[in-house]
C-alpha cells in the first residue's frame, strides 16, 4: 500500500522504525521468549552454564512452534553483566548450553539477544526490556511482522514491547512473578498462561491439555 500523494509505503499505526525498514512480502510472525523464569529456571544472575535448568515442558513449547514453522527468539536482559557477576563468555557459554538442552529434545531456537545493561551503572539504554532495542534489531535482522508476533515472559516487562507493536502477549507466571505484574498484565490488555505449553497453544490456536 502506498500514499497516493507521493508514492511513499503507507505507515501503519504500529510501524516502528525497524518494521518500516522490512520487506511487507518477506515478513513473518516468531515468537519473542523472555530467558529466566520462561524458558530456563531463573536462579538470580546465573553464571556456570552447568545450571541451566529448562523449565518443565519449556522443549514442548518450543517444538510447538518450530513444528508451526513460528521461529522463536530468546530476549533477555542480562544486567548480571553490568553488575560484573557474569561476563560476556559466561552469557555465550549459557546460551549455548540452552540451545544444547532444546536439542536434545528435539527443539530449537533461532536466535537469541541480550541486554547487558543496567540504568544505575551503565546508565539509559534502548535494549532493556521494557524497552524495544533488541526486538527492533531482531525486526530487521529477521524480517519480522511483530504485529501477528507473540511476546511471552513471567513478567510485565517482557510483554510491554507487544504494546509497540499491537502484538498479542502471555504471561506465564513464575515463582518470580509478582501479584503487581499479573494485575498489570491483565489491565493491559495481556493473556494468562498456565505454562509455557499452554501459552504455545493459545498463540497457535491448538488444544492444549494441562501437564502433569
Amino acid at each position: 500500500m502506498t500514499d497516493e500523494t507521493n508514492g511513499a509505503p503507507m505507515r501503519g499505526p504500529f510501524d516502528t522504525p525497524a518494521q518500516m525498514r522490512t520487506s511487507r512480502a518477506l515478513r513473518r510472525r516468531v515468537a519473542f521468549l523472555d530467558r529466566d523464569g520462561t524458558v530456563i529456571v531463573d536462579k538470580n544472575y546465573l553464571k556456570d552454564p552447568a545450571d541451566v535448568t529448562l523449565v518443565p515442558h519449556a522443549a514442548n513449547a518450543v517444538r510447538a512452534f518450530n513444528y508451526a514453522l513460528v521461529p522463536v527468539i530468546i530476549v533477555s536482559n542480562q544486567s548480571g553483566i553490568a553488575r560484573g557477576l557474569l561476563t560476556e563468555d559466561d552469557y555465550r557459554a549459557q546460551r549455548a548450553r540452552i540451545d544444547d538442552l532444546l536439542e536434545e529434545r528435539s527443539a530449537y531456537v533461532d536466535d537469541h539477544y541480550h541486554c547487558p545493561h543496567h540504568p544505575d551503572i551503565t546508565g539509559p539504554c534502548e535494549c532493556r526490556k521494557p524497552g524495544i532495542g533488541m526486538f527492533e534489531q531482531a525486526i530487521v535482522e529477521h524480517q519480522i511482522d511483530a504485529a501477528s508476533s507473540f511476546f511471552i515472559g513471567d513478567k510485565l516487562r517482557d510483554l510491554l514491547p507487544a504494546k509497540a507493536y499491537g502484538a498479542r502477549g502471555f504471561l506465564v507466571p513464575s515463582p518470580e512473578t509478582s501479584p503487581e505484574d499479573v494485575q498489570g498484565a491483565l489491565a493491559e490488555g495481556f493473556e494468562l498462561a498456565s505454562s509455557l505449553s499452554d501459552a504455545a497453544a493459545k498463540a497457535l490456536g491448538l488444544p492444549h491439555e494441562p501437564e502433569s
